[in-house]
């Protein structure tokens, strides 16, 4: 998940967590964010886009 993450796959990761997690979408999307933010502190040079442009556009 966390490649996907840093490599702007957003869909992939989604679907990641959904299978690991068997949880729904929302829930899905909310670890996702949780997990985003920890990588974004934790790493923020393995991040190609900036914060304001990660959201734009997905690719799976």
């Amino acid at each position: 998940m966390d490649r996907e993450i840093l490599e702007h796959r957003i869909i992939s990761a989604l679907a990641t967590i959904r299978e690991a997690l068997g949880c729904t979408l929302h829930q899905a999307l909310d670890v996702f964010a949780e997990r985003y933010e920890e990588l974004r502190r934790d790493r923020p040079d393995d991040f190609a886009l900036g914060r304001d442009e990660y959201g734009r556009g997905f690719h799976s």
